[in-house]
């Protein structure tokens, strides 16, 4: 079954871009094949703005988010795994979603195992 995060972030985005909202996406930089300039990450993650406006060649994509945006005045290419990004919000006003950690939703899943004791 296809994760639905892909397809919520994809409604997001549109969302806030039809509002005129600018899309930030805090991203778990713990993953090895996050892709971004490292001397903005702090605490092991990164707030990015994925607006419109702040990104070129945007691609929201099942398996990752990919774009070029400028930081500090050079053109970088930004690549994440769409399991890195751990919320999407808007800018203006905070709103958005958060979502769970691979290793949460895996816990989640286990079920205990339970013994009947008399």
């Amino acid at each position: 079954m296809a994760a639905v995060a892909p397809y919520l972030i994809r409604a997001y985005h549109q969302w806030m871009e039809d509002s005129g909202l600018s899309a930030h996406i805090l991203v778990d930089c713990t993953n090895t094949e996050v892709v971004v300039p490292t001397q903005f990450i702090q605490d092991d993650r990164i707030v990015l703005n994925i607006a419109g406006t702040a990104t070129q060649s945007l691609v929201l994509d099942n398996s990752h988010i990919g774009f070029k945006a400028r930081f500090s005045g050079q053109s970088v290419d930004v690549y994440i795994p769409t399991d890195a990004v751990m919320s999407i919000y808007a800018g203006e006003n905070g709103e958005g979603m958060f979502f769970e950690a691979k290793d949460q939703e895996r816990a989640v899943d286990k079920k205990p195992k339970l013994t009947l004791l008399d």
